[in-house]
């Protein structure tokens, strides 16, 4: 392979967004204009963290991707992974102390948490949208504070309820209700089959947060109006955690720990037989060696949670962006970086080798075959557009990061529904918490 010198590097950055993409990458939409260059700082080095995979291929590309970066550019990247429960706080400390890492893949809005910590990086994410399509309008809400872009949004890593489909029929049911009362006597009947299912209920960033907020909105409840004020004890809520102990009685035992890797061995393991998650059991399955495995995953399928007395979808979906620091020595290696892994040479390969596990947070990257190749994966395309933001009825900001960081909304579900606090106990114990984060 040649070695591309920095003057290499960018020339052809600069010319690269106008080009057309050729090969693996043809279904990448060309750019509308030239992708930005950033002067490289002599010497200068970098060091990410980002969350453990779940997906083997995207780590694979991703590292692929990286030594690319570092083949065009002569910049050695350090790349730290750290558990999906680790990497939030491990980012809160690097941003406190002012050092560590440069770059971090974060969740939701944690940069919102210490936006003054971080690089403005409005520039590169206003060229991103011009030339692919635009960001989904949830990505603006998680990636700007005060009308800048402080994170360049990576993705929303879709999630959906993930079921046997042999059981659910074995179970009386054809299809998932797409109600919740349906939905409730299906779990009932699963669990009579002694095929019972299975939700997180531990500090889990993704599925026990994506599980526990779907679960209040369905009925109507909120955390907070949209002047911030908090209006968590209401009989919305009581409904959702009414509905939560009958859902609770159907479910495997042990959730109440369960983190975000949990849920993926009881259902490959055949502990469960629904439970909500990533493409990343199917992925698991579908490349096992095992010929069980294999099997199974020719019974598995997705689809979107039941819909409750709010009327509508109210699904919340796990979403990850790359924030850089202030306290970094080389800030337009940290954009080079950033901006490189999210042009379709890179971002378009990633996506397809982890079979869209993250999909995609500009609206070009749509046309991926990943969303059209297997059926099964279809259900997560539209995650961006369907997702709502936890800040939900309220705006996002520090305070709507600490609650999520702090579990205020899982913590609630699962004393209320394991019976471990009366209803009313727990939206009591949670609206004292919120309070503290709103200061209302």
């Amino acid at each position: 392979m040649t070695t591309l010198n920095r003057r290499d590097f960018l020339r052809a950055s600069a010319s690269a967004a106008a080009a057309t993409t050729i090969g693996a990458n043809a279904f990448a939409a060309p750019a509308a204009g030239a992708s930005i260059v950033y002067p490289i700082e002599k010497g200068a080095t970098l060091r990410v963290l980002r969350w453990k995979r779940f997906v083997q291929g995207d780590e694979d590309m991703w590292n692929a991707n990286t030594r690319k970066f570092t083949e065009l550019t002569g910049v050695p990247v350090r790349t730290d992974s750290e558990g999906f429960e680790d990497v939030r706080p491990k980012a809160a400390v690097a941003a406190n102390v002012g050092s560590g890492p440069d770059i971090v893949l974060g969740w939701f809005d944690d940069p919102h948490q210490y936006p003054t910590k971080l690089l403005d990086v409005s520039d590169l994410a206003v060229s991103l949208g011009d030339r692919y399509g635009g960001w989904y309008d949830v990505f603006r809400k998680y990636g700007m504070s005060n009308g800048k872009w402080i994170a360049v949004p990576l993705g929303v890593i879709g999630i959906c309820l993930v079921y046997r489909d042999s059981q659910i029929k074995a179970a009386g049911f054809e299809t998932v209700p797409k109600d919740t009362a349906g939905f409730l006597k299906m779990c009932q009947a699963l669990k009579a089959k002694n095929t019972p299912v299975g939700f997180a209920l531990g500090k889990a960033v993704g599925d026990a947060n994506n599980f526990a907020h779907w679960l209040l909105w369905t009925h109507g409840g909120k955390l907070v109006d949209a002047k911030g004020n908090v209006t968590i004890n209401s009989p919305e809520t009581r409904a959702a955690l009414e509905y939560a102990k009958q859902l609770y009685a159907t479910m495997v035992p042990g959730t109440l720990s369960w983190q975000d890797p949990s849920n993926n061995k009881a259902f490959l393991d055949g502990q469960v037989s629904l439970t909500n998650n990533g493409i990343s059991v199917y992925y698991a399955a579908k490349n096992s060696t095992d010929p069980k495995m294999v099997e199974m995953a020719k019974d598995i399928q997705h689809t979107h949670y039941p819909i409750g007395a709010a009327g509508k979808p109210t699904e919340l979906m796990q979403l990850t962006q790359m924030m850089a620091f202030k306290h970094t020595k080389y800030p337009n290696a940290a954009k080079a970086f950033l901006q490189f892994m999210m042009e379709p040479d890179q971002y378009n390969p990633w996506m397809k080798a982890a079979i869209g596990y993250v999909s995609q947070p500009l609206r070009a990257y749509e046309k991926n075959p990943v969303w059209t190749e297997d059926a099964k994966v279809t259900m997560y395309r539209d995650a961006a557009s369907l997702m709502i933001d936890h800040g939900h009825a309220g705006p996002l900001g520090q305070a709507s990061a600490a609650c999520l960081a702090d579990y205020v909304i899982v913590d609630m579900v699962a004393e209320a529904a394991s019976g471990s606090k009366s209803v009313q106990q727990s939206i009591d114990r949670a609206a004292e918490r919120a309070k503290r984060f709103y200061k209302t």
